[in-house]
């Protein structure tokens, strides 16, 4: 089999919301991301089931989007209900910890619960929910190259060692 296609980016990473007008008041007033297009449909153009919606994206500095749809029937996604509320979640850069400062008493001020900032060691980050219940993180990274090479360098055979314990503690071990 031939090697897959070069994946450049993201382009979009799109939830469900429960109100265009709410999302796009966080992500553009207080999060400073431009709405920057609009699909409304009432049908969906990769399976043609009718389904009126409204389909937003915002835009950030690397041209990448959050993207967001609107049903029309002012309901948010559901939490996975066999996964803690703090694994899911979309971590966005910002270019410095006193930008992360700013923009943590920014959403501070706009009223918006903070948990952090938190020291990752090659990152800090500050976590917070959007309107939807979608766990945010702003990020910035810390440099520490030569940690961040070290954890290049060990990464696969750290994941094989977190299998093989995995497979041990079930019971799945052969």
């Amino acid at each position: 089999m031939s090697a897959m296609v070069p994946i450049n980016g993201l382009h979009h990473f799109a939830y469900r919301c429960r109100d265009a007008e709410e999302t796009r008041h966080f992500y553009e007033d207080i999060l400073g991301l431009p709405l920057v297009h609009i699909v409304k449909s009432d049908h969906v153009p990769s399976t043609g089931e009718y389904c009126p919606f409204v389909h937003l994206f915002f835009q950030m500095k690397d041209g990448s989007h959050i993207a967001f749809f609107d049903l029309g029937d002012n309901v948010k996604a559901e939490p996975s209900p066999n996964t803690p509320n703090w694994v899911n979640h979309l971590a966005l850069a910002v270019s410095s910890t006193e930008e992360l400062k700013e923009a943590k008493v920014r959403l501070e001020q706009a009223g918006i619960p903070i948990l952090g900032i938190t020291d990752h060691t090659f990152i800090h980050s500050i976590y917070f929910f959007d309107p939807n219940g979608i766990r945010l993180e702003l990020t910035t990274d810390v440099g520490l190259a030569d940690y961040k090479e070290a954890k290049r360098r060990s990464a696969r055979s750290d994941l094989d060692s977190w299998t093989k314990e995995k497979s041990e503690r079930l019971g799945l071990a052969s």
